[in-house]
């Protein structure tokens, strides 16, 4: 890595102790270096964490990229009430583009991190991993380094069940509002929603997918494009309660009923789709033990609990389909 950033180890070192007497300009190179190389210290080899008399730190790093919106709280509460059981506080860290964050965690005495809403290809990332920080990510956005330990829900399998719901209604011209198409939880319900299209033996069924970017407006927008590409869609699968409420508001702006006209599925089970007229039918993810379960792994991690034992890097929890008013039959073709 000394070599790759074209500085000496012990400033590799400091670097990724948090040191602060270093330069902006190289502590970015060390990253880069880091993140080229791909070094992964073993998580919990890192010596100098203080801990009490039980074995673990007092403290735990919740890394997320922000902090708005029902399933965000959703999962600081899975967090919070499990790392206050286990005696630990909670440290929110917002993933700033400047990378500052990396700096000032390092610098921390922490049993570790749990990452959510963020990338594990991010230098900043590849940073903790070299320092030997503990790591467990919650559905990650990209393909985690070999080895690190994430836990998700069954993404695929939600999707599927999603499709599986529509077709059951006679549902067989469906659109997808996706969210990023490079995030692995967005690409893994859609994968699972076009897989069950395309086994069906109700008769031919097509899928077509736009993206809403997680965001209630472009998730407005990307209906649109699906109803103008395709009029006669039914019923329309958002990949997120939130994107869902931007479906509702493409289907009213067009003077169509849910589900009359189009059904409508979200994933997610947020509060919202409880109060939203129709009441959301959608596929449930066990936000809050997500956060729980997390922080479960994250201290067997710290103390080295199943050392030499080969655990299964990813966790997944199972999603259920919830169902409210807002999917119904599909309506009689036009004559």
């Amino acid at each position: 890595m000394a070599k790759t950033a074209g500085t000496s180890i012990p400033t590799v070192s400091k670097v990724l102790r948090g040191g602060t007497d270093v330069s902006s300009e190289t502590r970015a190179k060390v990253m880069e270096a880091v993140q080229a190389v791909g070094y992964t210290r073993p998580a919990g080899a890192k010596g100098e964490t203080a801990r009490d008399e039980s074995g673990l730190a007092h403290a735990l790093d919740l890394v997320v990229t922000h902090f708005e919106g029902s399933w965000a709280n959703l999962l600081i509460a899975g967090v919070g009430r499990e790392a206050a059981a286990a005696g630990i506080d909670v440290v929110l860290t917002l993933a700033e583009p400047d990378g500052d964050w990396v700096s000032r965690l390092l610098r921390r005495r922490t049993i570790g991190v749990i990452g959510t809403l963020v990338d594990p290809a991010s230098r900043q990332f590849g940073a903790l991993f070299a320092a030997g920080i503990p790591v467990v990510l919650i559905d990650p956005m990209s393909t985690p380094p070999s080895g690190v330990a994430s836990i998700g829900v069954a993404n695929w399998e939600g999707g599927r069940m999603a499709c599986d719901h529509l077709l059951s209604l006679g549902h067989t011209r469906m659109g997808v509002v996706a969210g990023h198409a490079r995030h692995l939880f967005s690409r893994a319900r859609v994968d699972g929603f076009r897989a069950a299209a395309d086994t069906t033996a109700v008769g031919d069924a097509t899928v077509s997918v736009a993206h809403g970017g997680w965001n209630r407006a472009k998730a407005a927008s990307a209906t649109h494009t699906l109803l103008d590409g395709d009029p006669r869609i039914t019923g329309v699968f958002a990949c997120a309660d939130s994107m869902a409420l931007g479906v509702y508001d493409a289907v009213a702006a067009r003077g169509l009923r849910i589900p009359e006209d189009i059904s409508v599925i979200g994933f997610d089970d947020l509060p919202e789709a409880q109060y939203v007229t129709p009441g959301l039918t959608t596929v449930r993810q066990p936000s809050t033990e997500l956060g729980a379960a997390a922080v479960k792994r994250l201290i067997e991690l710290s103390r080295g609990e199943n050392a030499g034992v080969r655990s299964p890097a990813r966790m997944e929890l199972a999603t259920e389909l919830v169902l409210r008013a807002s999917t119904g039959p599909a309506p009689a073709p036009s004559p």
